[in-house]
C-alpha cells in the first residue's frame, strides 16, 4: 500500500531497504524522490492519507518539503522523501549498505539487489 500511494503521485527510484537485521527501531525504509517542493508536499500528504484510512498514522514526522526532506515514520516502516539533491546527500541507500535493497517498478518490488 506505501509504494502503490507514492507512486500514484509520481514517486521516482522507489526502493525498499530491509534493515531488520541492522537495527531494532523499524523494519523496512521506503525510500523515494519527488522532483519538486510541491511534489514532496503531494507525496507526503497522499501517503498519509492514505495511511490513515487504513487505521495508520505516523508515529513521527520530521522534515518539511521546502527541505527537500520529510520522514514519515510508521513503527514496522519509515517513508524517506526526498529531493534528488538530499536524497544523493544523505545516500542512505550507501549508509544502509548492508540491508538488502528491493528496487520498485511498476508497484512490485523487483529482485533483492545488496
Amino acid at each position: 500500500m506505501v509504494i502503490d500511494s507514492v507512486q500514484e503521485k509520481k514517486a521516482v527510484e522507489v526502493t525498499v531497504l530491509d534493515v531488520r537485521d541492522l537495527t531494532s527501531f523499524t523494519d523496512y525504509f521506503v525510500i523515494c524522490n519527488g522532483n519538486s517542493e510541491p511534489q514532496i508536499k503531494s507525496l507526503s500528504r497522499h501517503l498519509e492519507e492514505k495511511m490513515s484510512g487504513m487505521g495508520l498514522r505516523p508515529h513521527h514526522v520530521e522534515g518539511k518539503p521546502e527541505s527537500g526532506w520529510i520522514l514519515l515514520d510508521y513503527d514496522d516502516f519509515v517513508v524517506h522523501i526526498f529531493s534528488p539533491e538530499k536524497r544523493n546527500f544523505y545516500d542512505l541507500e550507501r549508509l544502509w549498505g548492508d540491508a538488502p535493497r528491493m528496487e520498485v517498478r511498476d508497484g512490485v518490488p523487483a529482485q533483492v539487489v545488496h
